[in-house]
């Protein structure tokens, strides 16, 4: 049963965190915005089809806001127990720093293990529907979209021009053109018209369009050739009123979110993620068993032809220089020689190409099964050393404590960003590259865990004029004595 102090102390930590959380999910969600903005204009999306795929979206990046939270929280709430003096009043009352942290640092164990049920369970379900919405709104034609004076192509099987478009929703138009798009078994189509206006349709695949005072240009020669074409005249129709309908329906039923990726190992669980690595850890030994009986067969092919090309034809067991061989003979063998290496050094660059596209997307699978686990481990990394550093510098709010926390979090950043990048390149395995970041601050959480257990006076500044006194009084002394002179 928690007691008071308990319940004051996880109270306080909330109030920081629910603030903070809900700032950076929305910093998250405004940069995914910005990312992606340029897939959503022309599309004709709705309202609802962006929110929801924002919030798709926005699911994803909790394995990351999670633990910046945890470190920011755990500061502040730190830095304000020891600004209030709430820490020193603690200990005279003889409670040790570390039962004031049991309880926050219970939270963040429950915080990291609900962090890794959500990305093993929650979080590839929703990369699936974003990835998928995001496919389907790239493959979308553009909504339709009308510019005065311009021709557009965005009707199937038409092409339009208007020349003015006015009225409060835009549905009176003048100077109309319409062309259909006509194969060569097809008749040839044109109407041009004085004026228009766009009319609700019955049916919401179809667009209503009616034309006033103009006329149909059409041939009805379909199928003929085109010299039969060029000869006979256009008929000419003229009319005073022409209601035209156009099939949008391949515009209006996108299918935004109709699943058509279903492959991807970020889909997987941790322990689906086990048969993926699995199956292409064969699939690499393989296809490297391959590539190296490949390129020893082309490279014995080559030595091969340079050995036989230097040989005598009376001794064959006696080598010979290239310089006793005379004429065309000579450069025929430098030639192919050359046109063999050229080839083989052709072949060895595919194949490196290949072999560091494999390395990539093993890596690639490997780190992110392993970070579901290792988020889940930064979430309590990040509490030991927030809770440290706040009972450190004792200061609370969004000053000193948010720059620490965010200094912290871009190292943590970089480190995961450089040792991805050396993994992605075959140059560290990706095991330990998922999990070096956590390697390297787990110690450093240690150490300022044990620094604030010993109030230890690390960011007091006078400690460290101190220090360096005996240097700074010699060029002080000198100054007082020029001073004088």
């Amino acid at each position: 049963m928690l007691k008071i102090l308990d319940r004051y102390i996880i109270k306080t930590f909330f109030g920081p965190f629910f603030f903070i959380f809900s700032v950076l999910f929305f910093i998250f969600i405004v940069n995914i915005i910005w990312v992606q903005l340029g897939q959503f204009m022309g599309k004709g999306l709705s309202y609802w089809q962006i929110l929801k795929l924002l919030f798709y979206l926005g699911v994803n990046v909790i394995s990351m806001v999670l633990p910046l939270t945890i470190l920011l929280a755990s500061i502040m709430s730190f830095g304000e127990f020891g600004e209030r003096y709430e820490l020193a009043a603690m200990k005279a009352a003889g409670i040790p720093l570390t039962r004031v942290m049991t309880p926050l640092l219970g939270i963040s164990t429950a915080l990291a293990i609900m962090l890794f049920f959500f990305s093993n369970n929650i979080i590839p379900d929703f990369q699936k529907k974003a990835k998928n919405m995001l496919f389907n709104i790239a493959q979308t034609k553009p909504a339709i979209n009308f510019t005065p004076g311009q021709f557009i192509d965005q009707i199937p099987g038409y092409m339009v021009k208007f020349d003015k478009i006015y009225g409060e929703n835009g549905e009176n138009i003048e100077g109309v053109f319409v062309h259909k798009k006509a194969n060569a078994y097809e008749n040839q189509q044109s109407v041009v018209a004085e004026k228009g206006k766009f009319v609700p349709a019955a049916n919401k695949n179809f667009l209503k369009l009616v034309l006033y005072n103009g006329y149909v240009f059409e041939d009805a020669f379909a199928g003929k050739g085109d010299n039969v074409r060029q000869k006979q005249p256009d008929q000419a129709i003229k009319f005073d009123t022409l209601v035209s309908h156009f099939d949008i329906s391949e515009i209006i039923n996108k299918a935004i979110e109709k699943e058509q990726i279903t492959d991807d190992y970020r889909f997987q669980t941790y322990n689906q993620l086990d048969g993926t690595i699995s199956k292409n850890k064969k699939d690499n030994k393989q296809f490297f068993d391959n590539i190296g009986s490949e390129v020893l067969n082309q490279t014995n092919s080559v030595v091969t032809y340079m050995d036989k090309g230097n040989k005598h034809k009376v001794a064959p067991k006696t080598q010979i220089k290239l310089d006793t061989v005379k004429g065309e003979k000579k450069l025929e063998i430098l030639y192919n020689s050359y046109t063999r290496l050229d080839n083989l050094k052709s072949t060895l660059e595919s194949k490196k190409n290949e072999y560091s596209s494999n390395v990539k997307y093993f890596s690639k699978v490997v780190i992110y099964q392993q970070r579901i686990v290792a988020y889940s481990v930064t979430c309590i990394i990040f509490f030991l050393i927030g809770a440290s550093l706040g009972s450190i510098i004792r200061k609370g709010g969004m000053g000193l404590p948010v720059i620490i926390a965010i200094v912290i979090f871009i190292i943590f950043y970089v480190m995961n960003v450089g040792v991805e990048n050396m993994s992605w390149s075959g140059k560290m395995n990706p095991y330990l590259a998922a999990w070096l970041p956590n390697l390297i601050l787990l110690p450093f959480g240690v150490w300022m865990t044990y620094k604030a257990l010993t109030d230890s006076q690390l960011f007091d500044a006078e400690k460290y004029k101190a220090l360096f006194k005996p240097i700074t009084k010699r060029f002080t002394k000198s100054k007082e004595h020029q001073r004088y002179q």
